[in-house]
């Protein structure tokens, strides 16, 4: 296959200054040059689910899922900053999940990969 990975994630924003310095201080995405930052290598799901799925809000059309390790200190640290956080039920053999919104309202699933060792 030639895709290699993900290159990028693209959206509208009411305020996308504002925006990409909220997720830069409080996720650390997009803190470099045109909002670059480096990943690790690990997994990530590509899966579109239908029209009527419960598993976000109705009226988003997507949702972003960040791969974090530490999901208990950052929950702490969006916690303290005054960001609502939503723990979300484990996935036996995948993670552990917990749920937050953007200032826009855009949700976000921060998951703790399951430790392959």
């Amino acid at each position: 296959m030639a895709v290699t990975g993900i290159g990028g994630f693209f959206f509208r924003a009411k305020d996308p200054k504002a925006l990409g310095a909220w997720y830069a201080e409080h996720l650390g995405v997009g803190e470099g040059a045109y909002g670059m930052w480096d990943t690790q290598a690990g997994a990530s799901v590509f899966s579109p689910l239908p029209a009527n799925t419960d598993y976000f809000a109705a009226e988003r059309q997507w949702m972003l899922n960040l791969r974090v390790t530490g999901l208990d200190e950052l929950c702490a640290a969006l916690r303290s900053a005054g960001i609502d956080v939503t723990p979300w039920p484990d996935m036996d053999g995948v993670g552990r999940f917990a749920r937050i919104h953007d200032p826009e309202g855009n949700p976000i699933e921060l998951w703790e990969p399951v430790d392959p060792a």
